[in-house]
């Protein structure tokens, strides 16, 4: 008893956050569900390809879980942001994380033709 009292005293810091910020999730269970699938799926997938890609496979599952996330049709993200990526510098990457590339549509107003 006395080690966990300890322990949390020792956190009791980052637990205060949870009672100033109302914003902050106490848990990662949205993460938990939007892996979820991938998760059961892991067993099934993990001999395909070569030793990389598992690590490439990966990031697709979390750029797409993003545009989940965002309320974006991932192929519809996907081949604007892979068209564009051949001429973007590093420093305009940003731009194009699902989470600015949804801002962006969305703020884009279609013309009248």
């Amino acid at each position: 008893m006395g080690k966990a009292l300890s322990y949390t005293l020792a956190q009791w810091r980052a637990l205060e956050v949870y009672l100033k910020e109302s914003e902050i999730e106490i848990d990662n269970n949205l993460v938990e569900n939007a892996i979820r699938p991938t998760a059961l799926g892991k067993k099934n997938w993990l001999f395909f390809g070569d030793a990389d890609a598992g690590e490439r496979s990966a990031m697709i599952y979390s750029i797409i879980e993003s545009c989940r996330r965002h309320d974006i049709e991932s192929y519809t993200y996907l081949r604007d942001v892979l068209t564009r990526l051949p001429t973007m510098t590093n420093r305009q990457i940003k731009d194009v994380v699902p989470k600015a590339w949804a801002i962006a549509s969305r703020n884009t107003v279609p013309r009248a033709a």
